[in-house]
């Protein structure tokens, strides 16, 4: 079964390509993908690489987790599930009630 793996710490240059020949010097790569930001397509410095079995997975974190690429120490683990986000939020502005209770003293 595939396993994704997290890679981070990437050069701004690193491309998708780079990768998945790292990579695919460990064990068979089924996907590289590098996260991009939308407004101006440059990388984010971090991506993910999908290995073919858990075997070449373990093999890839054991033998890049830490390592140099491209000039760069890079962080290699097991992707962790991509977790539900809820749409919209609009900043949460209910602050709630301001005065209440008081207990019946003044403040004079």
């Amino acid at each position: 079964m595939a396993k994704k793996l997290y890679v981070g710490n990437l050069s701004y240059n690193t491309v998708e390509d780079d990768l998945r020949e790292a990579f695919s010097k460990l064990g068979e790569v089924v996907s590289a993908t590098l996260i991009v930001d939308q407004s101006s397509g440059r990388s984010k410095g971090f991506g993910f690489v999908e290995m073919a079995s858990d075997e070449d997975a373990a093999k890839a974190i054991a033998a890049m987790n830490g390592t140099m690429f491209m000039d760069r120490t890079i962080t290699v683990n097991e992707a962790k599930p991509k977790t539900e986000r809820s749409g919209g939020g609009g900043g949460g502005r209910d602050r709630g009630g301001y005065g209440g209770g008081g207990g019946g003293r003044s403040w004079r």
